[in-house]
């Protein structure tokens, strides 16, 4: 297995060159894009460098998989990340307005007091000994819940979608064996069913999408992408922050004093804990990056997270300095056209988890720290459980 392409948070110290070619676990050459200004480049140029594969399965689905997926009626028709075409504008307007920063602001009140009586149980059961999950039990459905209340998602079981949402991250970006896929496909597709049936019927950005003359696969197609990307994504970067935060009791300190703004901490945080640490574009066409000619249809990867440490942009890039020159300067959300939908939605849950959970971390030893499978692009984390010291 080749570490870069599925360790590759792991590997950001490493010395690497600007541009690599890097063959996978399948024997598929890809393209390694590390330094800031060409992953930005290679972003912000839809023309150059297409997000057509960007959805594409990393170990290719066998045949028996793909009958499987079929029989639910499964398709990803371009709608939002891999969408290259005249729709784009609009499919990503309309989701753009049900994920407004003035509606996203409107959540904080309820999300505030939804952490804080959480935070305050957690305390509760930290302070008589016992070990607790904060992934579980603080940060993973949290996300969920307000996007949830933002575009009128399907009334389904919290358990259920997460389920569903880490089953797709794992079998579009992660080396799997077929049995493995088989057994995916099938959870994918029967949660596809479902998202199916709300996208003929449902309300909010649903009906929105409807009404605005796109097709049924484009409905399911969008809420598909925003309940894999647009929740389960924020659930891990505020697992992996809060573990970051208990090595660092500098930063919880000047939390505490009013000395570190939250916002300053959330954007390091994000700068070097992404919890997408990679994405990908195909070459349009012959042309050239970072000196390094790349044919037409070759696969290039975008390396978010080593790109949030160059030296060129970050003042100390491997040190968490909240509020250091070039923090903010992360593309932990992409760039350009196809830059994150929900961006300011993931920063105001992260912070409210750091403003209200960082003191849960004062004094606590790290029982299981989070670990992450081998994944192209997401970190995934499963658990991460603490007890006081």
């Amino acid at each position: 297995m080749t570490p870069v392409l599925f360790r590759g948070w792991e590997s950001v110290e490493g010395r690497w060159p600007d541009v690599a070619t890097v063959v996978d676990h399948v024997g598929v050459p890809h393209l390694v894009v590390t330094r800031h200004a060409l992953v930005r480049q290679l972003l912000t140029d839809p023309a150059t460098f297409r997000p057509d594969n960007a959805l594409d399965a990393v170990t290719p689905i066998p045949v028996a998989a793909l009958r499987v997926l079929a029989g639910h009626r499964f398709r990803l028709p371009p709608t939002l990340a891999n969408n290259s075409g005249s729709s784009h504008p609009e499919i990503r307007g309309i989701v753009a307005d049900a994920l407004h920063p003035t509606r996203v602001a409107a959540q904080q009140p309820w999300l505030t007091d939804l952490v804080r009586r959480r935070v305050a149980r957690l305390a509760t059961a930290l302070d008589a000994g016992e070990a607790v999950d904060l992934y579980a039990e603080l940060a993973a459905d949290l996300p969920l819940l307000v996007l949830g209340r933002l575009v009128e998602l399907p009334d389904a079981p919290v358990g259920a979608v997460k389920d569903f949402a880490r089953a797709a991250l794992e079998l579009f970006w992660a080396p799997l064996a077929e049995d493995r896929q088989l057994a995916l496909a099938a959870e994918v597709g029967r949660f596809h069913t479902v998202l199916r049936a709300f996208a003929a019927t449902g309300g909010g950005l649903a009906a929105r999408l409807r009404d605005a003359g796109h097709s049924p696969d484009v409905v399911v197609g969008a809420l598909f992408f925003l309940l894999v990307a647009g929740q389960e994504t924020t659930s891990q970067f505020l697992t992996l922050l809060l573990h970051r935060l208990t090595g660092e009791p500098s930063v919880r300190a000047g939390l505490r004093a009013g000395e570190i703004p939250v916002a300053d901490v959330v954007e390091e945080g994000l700068r070097m804990e992404p919890p997408i640490v990679t994405w990908r574009r195909v070459a349009a066409v012959d042309t050239t990056l970072g000196g390094t000619p790349v044919a037409a249809g070759t696969s290039i990867v975008a390396w978010l997270a080593r790109a949030g440490r160059d030296p060129e942009v970050v003042a100390a890039p491997d040190e968490f300095r909240p509020g250091q020159r070039g923090s903010r300067r992360h593309l932990a959300f992409g760039a350009g056209a196809h830059r994150c939908v929900g961006a300011q939605l993931a920063r105001m849950e992260a912070s409210v988890v750091v403003a209200e959970a960082a003191p849960l971390l004062d004094g606590v030893t790290v029982v299981r720290p989070p670990w992450c499978p081998d994944n192209l692009t997401f970190r995934m984390p499963d658990a991460f459980v603490v007890r006081r010291a």
